[in-house]
């Protein structure tokens, strides 16, 4: 499909386009930082000064996931990949291991970050940050979770695992491009053709396999919560869930009332028009509600 080597910071002029967004391209680059040994969770980071946030996308997706957010913010912030995902190492309790995630997670902003920051966190990567913010409050100043509750189950997360799910290989770029289509009909080609490329591999023999399914223990599920409703209660710091309103969102009128009811002085705002992938969807209007809630 591709004659030219992948490049990962060429593509932002597309993200730009697509949304009419007329902002410079600030500096971004790739970093890795040890979690446990030699083992590295890599990430983003966008611009040259301290970061202001810190953002953690959803189960088989990365970083890139938030480029679109990223040049709409303009400011320094960073966006991790989870193990398993992206440019990070794999990691030995697999992709959906939220609370493992979580430790690394904290290893990784230990050395990031020089105080507290407010953590965004989309599907699995909102259960990974509710548990960093449990367990580390002093890393967390506010928590966004994006379209994700502690009420998620298998059955409500089952179109996305079901797809994340499917053939672990494909013939060639075309064949990944047309099932992911299929699978995501109000996104622009161009968007889920360069998500493609920022999250998919070709191997020599010229197939295609997603970047999260190239490691042992890939497969997604539902991830095992535990009792995250009560760790959601003891939370001290701002809270604020961003709920996709339309066709795949996660969330539904229970998790928003249960979590209300947990959590009285939380935030909860609809955005109309946005499934799960509210940052895909809808990043003009995320980045404003980011800077309304937490920034």
């Amino acid at each position: 499909m591709t004659n030219s080597p992948y490049d990962e910071f060429a593509l932002f002029h597309e993200n730009l386009s697509e949304w009419d967004l007329d902002v410079p391209i600030p500096t971004v680059r790739r970093f890795f930082v040890a979690v446990d040994g030699l083992r590295q969770i890599s990430g983003l980071q966008w611009g040259d000064g301290p970061p202001e946030l810190t953002l953690i996308h959803g189960g088989a997706q990365n970083a890139h996931t938030f480029d679109t957010l990223a040049l709409a913010l303009q400011r320094p912030l960073i966006a991790l990949d989870l193990p398993n995902h992206g440019h990070s190492d794999a990691s030995p309790y697999g992709g959906s291991a939220a609370k493992s995630h979580a430790t690394d997670v904290i290893h990784a902003l230990e050395q990031l970050l020089d105080g507290p920051q407010p953590l965004v966190g989309m599907s699995l990567g909102g259960i990974v940050s509710l548990i960093v913010a449990h367990e580390r409050p002093d890393l967390v100043s506010s928590l966004v979770l994006v379209d994700i509750t502690p009420g998620v189950n298998a059955d409500k997360a089952r179109h996305i695992t079901d797809f994340v799910n499917g053939p672990k290989s494909f013939d060639d770029f075309d064949a990944l491009l047309e099932r992911t289509v299929a699978h995501n009909p109000t996104r622009s080609i161009s968007s889920l053709r360069r998500g493609i490329l920022h999250n998919a591999l070709e191997r020599s023999d010229g197939t295609w396999v997603w970047r999260h399914q190239q490691h042992p223990q890939s497969e997604l599920t539902a991830p095992d919560l535990g009792d995250l409703w009560t760790q959601l209660s003891e939370l001290s710091m701002p809270v604020t869930l961003l709920r996709g309103m339309a066709a795949g969102s996660v969330v539904d009128d229970d998790d928003e009332a249960e979590l209300l009811r947990r959590l009285p002085h939380a935030s909860v705002v609809h955005v109309v028009g946005a499934g799960h992938s509210i940052q895909g969807d809808a990043p003009l209007e995320m980045a404003a509600l980011l800077n309304r809630f937490c920034l």
